[in-house]
């Protein structure tokens, strides 16, 4: 449990320099709306980790399954940025997708 833990930590705090890195980036070659869209999907993307992993943790205790409860962070994610005029969808799905790269770099680092 605790090597999961470590694992957990890992990509969320990997996830978060990817977005401290991306959202700065973004800010002077695009504008600030694409900035603040990008760090909203990569707050969705903390969340979402963040919700994976405990229902991950509950495997064998109680669940034969992973919920689908982290499934509901980017159906909401596309949905505000669809309603609210200050967020743009292509930047908030793409700060998202930030835990993809992290997951990468996860894996190549153990290997």
């Amino acid at each position: 449990m605790d090597d999961f833990l470590r694992l957990q930590r890992r990509l969320l705090t990997i996830t978060l320099c990817l977005a401290a890195g991306a959202v700065p980036i973004t800010a002077l070659v695009f504008d600030r709306t694409a900035a603040f869209s990008l760090a909203i999907g990569a707050l969705g993307a903390l969340l979402y980790l963040r919700l994976l992993a405990r229902s991950v943790s509950r495997l064998g205790e109680n669940s034969r399954s992973v919920g689908k409860a982290q499934l509901l962070v980017p159906i909401v994610l596309v949905l505000a940025a669809s309603r609210l005029p200050q967020l743009s969808i292509l930047p908030v799905f793409l700060g998202f997708l930030l835990y993809k790269p992290a997951v990468i770099i996860q894996a190549l680092s153990d290997a």
